[in-house]
């Protein structure tokens, strides 16, 4: 009997490509996604796709001991704010909320979801381990090498990313000349690139990093050619990632975008 894993898939490619990939390993795939969030075309990768709202944890647990899944991963972001339109906590999300005692911040909220999952016997699994081929190769994979100032912004710049995540606000922030110009908060990574473009004159470097408390199985960052392309029209100049703890789609599309538009992309391993 092929081996069963259970997909938690929120939005963009990434759970496409992991059901792509389970499906080559001869891993039988069952979904579960969400109202607005989920790309329809998942159901042509996986056995079965279901289709929830997000807060319905007891029907994702059924539909998984249903189908016999002890292991599960969590691929793909959720689209904030506007989901909170799409939320209905059923009692199990009510409760996991209650006990989380204020605290909703998305990396204890995962956490704690995890752990209701675990509770019921689920295996929950890093979001890479079939694909460790996204993680971000360390050295610069670009033409253009950051100036002398770009590297004083990203010293800046990694410091401060590392504080925000820290206080699980965001993993994103806009440095130019010495100053924090813009800082991920709800709004995600491409706003937060244009907010911080729009206040240069483009020389923004923008710096992407892992949350010091980072939980690999879930949340981890991820870049694509669409972050390039909204550089690019903010007038961003210089990207910053972790190397080996960030997610990268699209790669060769967005070194090519890059050297056309004169943009470097960094991928670093040392704390600057």
């Amino acid at each position: 009997m092929n081996k069963r894993i259970g997909l938690i898939a929120g939005s963009g490619s990434f759970p496409i490509l992991f059901a792509k990939k389970a499906a080559e390993k001869g891993i039988c795939v069952f979904a579960v996604g969400y109202h607005n969030e989920t790309e329809p075309v998942l159901s042509d990768y996986v056995e079965s796709l279901e289709i929830i709202y997000i807060g319905q944890i007891k029907r994702l647990i059924k539909f998984f001991k249903k189908n016999r899944v002890k292991e599960a991963v969590l691929i793909g972001a959720i689209k904030k704010p506007g989901a909170i339109l799409d939320i209905r906590p059923d009692m199990k999300a009510i409760s996991l909320i209650a006990n989380m005692r204020h605290s909703t911040h998305d990396d204890k909220i995962l956490r704690a979801f995890a752990k209701v999952l675990e509770d019921e016997g689920f295996r929950i699994r890093s979001s890479t381990f079939l694909l460790p081929e996204l993680l971000a190769e360390e050295g610069c994979w670009t033409n253009r090498k950051p100036t002398k100032v770009e590297r004083a912004d990203i010293d800046v710049g990694w410091k401060m990313a590392k504080e925000i995540g820290q206080l699980d606000i965001g993993q994103c922030v806009v440095v130019s000349n010495g100053t924090v110009i813009a800082v991920e908060a709800i709004d995600g990574t491409d706003s937060t690139i244009r907010r911080g473009g729009g206040l240069c004159n483009g020389d923004a470097v923008v710096v992407k990093v892992c949350k010091p408390i980072q939980d690999f199985r879930f949340d981890v960052p991820a870049v694509g050619a669409q972050t390039i392309r909204t550089m690019h029209a903010s007038g961003a100049s210089v990207l910053v990632i972790e190397a080996e703890r960030s997610l990268v789609f699209d790669k060769e599309e967005m070194i090519y975008l890059a050297n056309q538009w004169d943009i470097t992309i960094l991928a670093m391993e040392k704390e600057a």
